[in-house]
């Protein structure tokens, strides 16, 4: 049996890709150990998750994401510019779509500049009260706690994000801080973790430790925006926002409504053997 997948990656956050737009590919029970499987670097493919695509009755196409250690993650920035780079190519949307995913439906904006294709997505209004990132506390109150010796804030932009601000980001290790945040009890569901460093005046330099890959990724669209939302809320930039991950710059631009713009490439595509 061979089932074609496609290889995808947005700043270097890279997802294996299942078409299930006609049938279901991978039954629904096997799909948490197909990624936990085939995410590994050395004995599978390789990959920060997987990406299934599929018809919508909400919106134009649906995505969800598994991620190796078997838990399907409610959304991703990244993930959302992958899939749509697919759907795109494949005409099952246009330059203007929406995204279904267990964080709501996302408004994409996509095509090809000079060459390149870039996509613009109306990410989840961050929500900053600690029953919807969700945190232990006042439901109502904002997140601010000292952790070791770091002062972490935390903002749901789709998924929980701690963002903790750092004089220098290459003296910080994310493999050793990042689990004891990540895995801090006052994040019942967890959090991702994001080391962020003001550059300039409107410019963040960021490092993210990923719940559900539980390790660094090289970019997180959430992150990006999580990072970009405490910088503005607490006065340290201004509405227009340029993140720098360790894979690539993204835009975070927040107003009315707060978008993210950044690329997806596909890599290849493969017949996996089983």
């Amino acid at each position: 049996m061979g089932i074609e997948f496609v290889k995808l990656q947005g700043n270097g956050n890279d997802f294996i890709l299942i078409n299930e737009m006609e049938n279901e590919v991978i039954p629904e029970e096997m799909k948490p150990k197909f990624a936990m499987l085939f995410c590994d670097r050395r004995f599978g493919i390789g990959g920060d998750g997987v990406l299934f695509i599929s018809k919508s009755e909400q919106a134009d196409v649906r995505m969800r994401l598994f991620q190796p250690d078997e838990s399907e993650a409610e959304m991703c920035g990244n993930g959302i510019r992958c899939l749509v780079r697919y759907a795109f190519d494949r005409e099952y949307v246009k330059e203007e779509c929406t995204v279904e995913t267990l964080a709501g439906i996302m408004p994409v904006k996509s095509g090809y500049h000079a060459g390149e294709f870039f996509a613009v997505i109306t990410m989840p209004t961050p929500a900053f009260a600690r029953g919807a990132i969700p945190a232990t506390g006042d439901a109502d109150s904002e997140y601010s706690e000292e952790i070791g010796t770091y002062q972490v804030y935390a903002v749901n932009t789709g998924v929980p994000h701690a963002v903790v601000f750092v004089d220098e980001i290459g003296a910080i290790d994310p493999l050793t801080l990042g689990p004891v945040i990540r895995n801090h009890p006052t994040f019942p569901k967890g959090a991702n973790v994001n080391f962020v460093e003001k550059v300039s005046e409107n410019t963040l330099r960021i490092r993210t430790f990923e719940r559900g890959v539980e390790g660094e990724t090289w970019s997180c669209g959430t992150g990006a925006t999580a990072s970009a939302a405490v910088a503005h809320k607490l006065g340290y930039t201004g509405k227009d926002i340029l993140v720098e991950t360790k894979g690539g710059p993204l835009r975070i631009v927040i107003g009315d409504e707060v978008t993210m713009t950044g690329p997806a490439e596909s890599v290849f595509i493969g017949l996996l053997q089983l």
